[in-house]
């Protein structure tokens, strides 16, 4: 799990390393918002600690950034700041932090918040996943629909590409359905029961 910290104080960033290496992260650290939003492009971690304010670009001004931008899953984001009013935390959440943390703050907490940080992260991609096998389900049911060529003599049908081939073909490549073969009691009476008849008149 990679976590970005964004703090311009050393010590405090410094603190927040060891503390997040320890508990097993993988952690990048930066001092000002420039670097943290160029990393937040590049590595796209999955939780990110952003003071607020900080050189460059400050904490919320990265969040709404963060949220302009359309992907399936985005980044956590943690604000760590002093402010403590609560029109601050509401202008935090509102810009797009997921959640507040305020200056000094207790191990403990952090590291509950940034459990269900974890958790939120895990869910996201979890339902990103299931939108891409759903949407390849609906892309395979697509190609199914609409008008079907097929042989009025042998039944085979005409794929994409132009070629004929056997029903049972085209719809396990497009469906993913196996077919196990058998006959039909019609086609018993007309064609196998004549066989049999011949081959036991013969005998």
């Amino acid at each position: 799990m990679k976590i970005l910290i964004a703090e311009d104080d050393p010590v405090s960033r410094c603190y927040l390393e060891v503390t997040l290496v320890k508990w097993g992260y993988e952690v990048s650290a930066v001092c000002d918002g420039d670097q943290a939003w160029q990393a937040l492009q590049e590595d796209s971690p999955s939780i990110a600690i952003l003071d607020w304010m900080m050189p460059g670009i400050d904490g919320a001004e990265i969040c709404r950034r963060l949220r302009a931008i359309q992907t399936q899953t985005t980044t956590y984001v943690i604000m760590l700041t002093a402010k403590t009013e609560k029109k601050d935390v509401v202008q935090g959440l509102e810009a797009g932090a997921d959640d507040y943390l305020i200056k000094p703050f207790d191990r403990q907490e952090l590291r509950a918040r940034i459990g269900v940080g974890i958790r939120i992260v895990d869910l996201q991609r979890s339902l990103a996943d299931r939108v891409v096998e759903l949407e390849s389900a609906l892309s395979r049911v697509k190609q199914l629909q609409g008008l079907l060529p097929i042989c009025s003599y042998c039944k085979k049908v005409r794929d994409d590409q132009n070629y004929w081939t056997q029903v049972d073909s085209y719809i396990s490549k497009h469906a993913e359905v196996e077919f196990s073969h058998s006959i039909c009691p019609s086609c018993y009476d007309q064609f196998v029961k004549p066989q049999l008849n011949r081959v036991n008149r013969e005998s």
